[in-house]
This record gives structure tokens, C-alpha cells and sequence, in this order.
């Protein structure tokens, strides 16, 4: 089962950092606000970045790195500065 690490642009220019095994249907889920506390109120987003990953495993630690990076680095990740 391939995962993905993704950030999402939120309606208030926010950047949300998750991770899934089915990217469409988690996009629906945070639009439809019932993927995340946080998005849910910041509706509708945008997926600006997704990067494919080995294992659930691997996509959590990238989550955990992009968490970690500054909000420039991570526009720039996403080729959005």
C-alpha cells in the first residue's frame, strides 16, 4: 500500500501537514470537513504539495520533518514563494 505525506493550502492561507493512503478521498474528507479539527473550519483547501512514501512508517517521520520546517521552507517545498 503506497502512503503520502501532503500539505494543503486552507482557505485562510494556513498550511496543514497530514499524511494517507488515499490521497482523493482524504481531500474530499477535509473539504467536507470531517478530516481534521483544524481544517475543519478553514474550508475549502487546496492540496499544494504530495510526496509519495514507502510505509505508513515513512510518511509519518516526513510529516514530522515538514512539520518542523518554517512556513517559507515549506512554500518553497511546495513552489509557492
Amino acid at each position: 500500500m503506497k502512503w503520502f505525506c501532503y500539505i494543503l493550502c486552507c482557505a485562510d492561507d494556513t498550511l496543514y501537514c497530514g499524511i494517507t493512503n488515499d490521497l482523493d478521498k482524504r481531500i474530499a474528507a477535509h473539504n467536507a470537513g470531517t478530516a481534521s479539527k483544524y481544517t475543519r473550519a478553514r474550508v475549502p483547501v487546496e492540496l499544494v504539495y504530495a510526496e509519495s512514501c514507502a510505509d505508513r512508517s515513512a510518511a509519518s517521520k516526513r510529516e514530522m520533518e515538514i512539520k518542523g520546517l518554517t512556513k517559507t521552507k515549506k512554500l518553497a517545498l511546495c513552489n509557492r514563494v
